[in-house]
């Protein structure tokens, strides 16, 4: 038995017949690898989208549990799903990377709800509030903003839990970049009770989705209402990041994958159901596996493959390949056995390729750095954020990003990548 993820207007994708990028049109149909020979060089790759979702609508099949097939190595992010070849084309990339999508959302996380038609949003006093109404229903999102002195506009950090994350605030005031809270617990707690959420009054045909699938949708809420202000709050929506730590650090990778609107995303010590892979994790010691991490946090259906990691079509080193072509840096900290570093570098390392094949590898990097809190950023790690800041947020194309810092080096990466 199979199950056929219909990605349209009503169900995950908000279907669009074209998407400006950076001031020009792209048709927002991809074809398929075999029509055309047509090759994109980098420097017409998209750093960013004005839009949640880039692609038009397409059936993905997604077979049952019994059907998956076993995969010992990380699966091939370039892989059509339904077996027929493979693409490193980037004109294909869009379409492969919504196809990865819709097997974390239906074997993961849940549907991401989409966009609703009813959003009203307004800044006063340093707080922006957006009104989200579905089904006659009400959630409503504020967020305190730390705006710099000026007309703008600013680009704009997302900061989850407080301002800019747990990153230091000066890393973004002394940019004269504007600073926005996500409070997600105001679309669900950080440990769900299922069906009591302020999201299920919305959805509550979805109380088996997981908070990454609803701490998603409420980062997109937060940037639709960004977008319906632009002449209260000068926002740069061109240049929008987000970050967060470790359960947060989760949150950011997930907000990013599914939402092309975000141009950079710094992800810090994300570790299991973040940037690490389950495959690797389950080889490693006392660290967070499948099966050791939250259940609240994903759909209770991902814990059938706790004992078949294997037979998980995707893994997380997708999930991060989901943000390409746009800005990502990930964090780690080896100090923290529970983070699965080792398995993080080991999905860097298969991300990094996509990257690397699209000809724009400055746009991914990661830094893996011991002797500091979690959380807390070492001085060590402040110039490759920085750096990240100035090229993605102020578009200084000097800042060195091609980051690749780790103390992995007897780790055979390659043995999980086949492709």
């Amino acid at each position: 038995m199979k199950t056929v993820f219909r990605l349209k207007k009503g169900s995950t994708i908000l279907v669009l017949s074209t998407i400006s990028i950076f001031g020009f049109s792209e048709q927002g149909v991809m074809q398929h690898p075999s029509t055309t020979d047509l090759k994109t060089s980098a420097r017409e790759i998209p750093l960013v989208y004005d839009a949640e979702n880039s692609v038009a609508p397409f059936e993905v099949s997604l077979p049952s549990f019994e059907k998956l097939p076993v995969m010992e190595t990380l699966p091939d992010p370039f892989a059509w799903s339904d077996g027929s070849g493979r693409s490193t084309r980037f004109e294909d990339w869009s379409r492969r990377r919504m196809e990865i999508g819709a097997e974390i959302q239906h074997y993961e996380i849940g549907r991401k709800p989409e966009r609703p038609d009813s959003i009203t949003a307004e800044y006063r006093n340093d707080t922006l509030k957006v009104q989200i109404r579905v089904n006659r229903e009400t959630l409503i999102l504020t967020s305190h903003v730390v705006l710099p002195q000026g007309e703008g506009p600013f680009p704009a950090v997302i900061g989850i839990g407080r301002s800019s994350g747990s990153l230091p605030t000066d890393l973004f005031a002394s940019r004269n970049i504007v600073q926005i809270t996500f409070n997600f617990a105001q679309v669900m707690a950080w440990q769900q009770k299922r069906g009591e959420e302020p999201i299920n009054r919305l959805y509550p045909e979805l109380i088996h989705m997981g908070a990454y699938s609803a701490w998603s949708w409420g980062v997109s809420r937060l940037i639709d209402g960004l977008e319906l202000v632009t002449d209260k709050l000068p926002v740069d929506l061109r240049h929008l990041a987000i970050t967060g730590c470790s359960f947060a650090g989760k949150m950011a990778l997930y907000a990013a994958a599914f939402d092309e609107r975000i141009a950079l995303t710094i992800a810090q010590e994300s570790g299991g159901g973040g940037a690490a892979v389950w495959r690797v994790s389950e080889t490693l010691g006392e660290v967070e596996t499948l099966a050791r991490t939250s259940h609240v946090w994903f759909m209770e259906g991902i814990f059938q493959f706790s004992n078949h990691v294997n037979k998980l079509p995707f893994d997380h080193h997708e999930l991060m390949a989901m943000i390409a072509p746009r800005a990502l840096l990930c964090l780690g900290n080896p100090d923290y056995e529970w983070l699965a570093d080792e398995s993080g570098y080991v999905s860097c390392k298969a991300a990094q390729r996509v990257w690397q094949t699209f000809g724009i590898p400055d746009r991914f990097g990661f830094s893996i750095i011991a002797d500091h809190g979690h959380c807390m950023l070492p001085d060590k790690q402040r110039p490759e954020v920085k750096s990240f800041i100035d090229k993605f947020l102020l578009g200084d194309f000097t800042a060195e990003t091609n980051v690749e810092v780790h103390p992995y080096a007897c780790t055979d990466h390659m043995k999980w990548i086949d492709w």
